[in-house]
């Protein structure tokens, strides 16, 4: 029987080069006859665009766990108020946050802010800690969120809500805000680009990366759990 799954989208649902939706998950996942979650560090409007072009049924949960949306409901499970305090201290230090233009990014986001990955992570850290907060790299950004936000919490949600067998479920992820994801489901799979933290929580580390690595696992698993 073919299983759910849950699936991070950067350096998972990426192109080699680890940019841009590689198309050819577009028809594996429309055709997936089990529920398809998406779960990402992005804002919530970006994965429930994907789900749309897809034209898979709108169930994300975006931010880290700080938005789920079932398709007709959507929580919120944090605030970022104190994540804003420490955007605000730490570009009053003289940092930036990275992000050119009208920083898309952060625009949507609800619970949490992003920082670009280039910029300086320790004093952002020590910001974040002075709040009671954590600080995330996915390898993308730096996410300062609360530490009771996670994805594999509003996975958790998500799949109550839908009636979704998580012990069943199947997961890919590349990230260390992938590993609460990858202990709620029944089996885990962390891409060959993945960062340690993934690889050491995942069930098994793939020979493949992004892209190609979860193409790999849809091929495997479709039938055979």
């Amino acid at each position: 029987m073919t299983p759910p799954l849950v699936l991070d989208i950067d350096g998972t649902l990426t192109r080699p080069d680890g940019w841009g939706i590689d198309p050819r998950i577009f028809d594996p996942l429309r055709a997936w006859t089990a529920p398809v979650l998406l779960a990402t560090g992005k804002a919530f409007p970006y994965p429930v665009a994907l789900c749309h072009f897809l034209g898979i049924p709108e169930r994300v949960v975006a931010e880290n766990g700080g938005i789920v949306y079932t398709g007709e409901t959507v929580h919120v499970t944090g605030e970022a108020g104190a994540a804003r305090a420490v955007a605000e201290a730490y570009e009053a230090a003289g940092y930036s946050l990275g992000w050119e233009g009208a920083d898309t990014v952060n625009r949507w986001r609800e619970t949490e802010i992003a920082v670009e990955r280039g910029q300086p992570e320790g004093p952002l850290r020590e910001l974040a800690a002075e709040r009671g907060l954590e600080l995330v790299d996915t390898g993308y950004a730096y996410h300062v969120k609360e530490p009771s936000v996670t994805k594999g919490r509003g996975v958790r949600r998500l799949a109550a809500a839908l009636d979704v067998d998580l012990e069943r479920a199947v997961a890919v992820g590349d990230s260390e805000n992938d590993v609460s994801t990858f202990e709620a489901v029944g089996r885990s799979f962390a891409v060959a680009n993945a960062d340690a933290p993934a690889r050491e929580a995942a069930d098994e580390v793939l020979a493949d990366s992004h892209a190609d690595g979860t193409l790999s696992v849809l091929e495997r698993v479709r039938d055979a759990i």
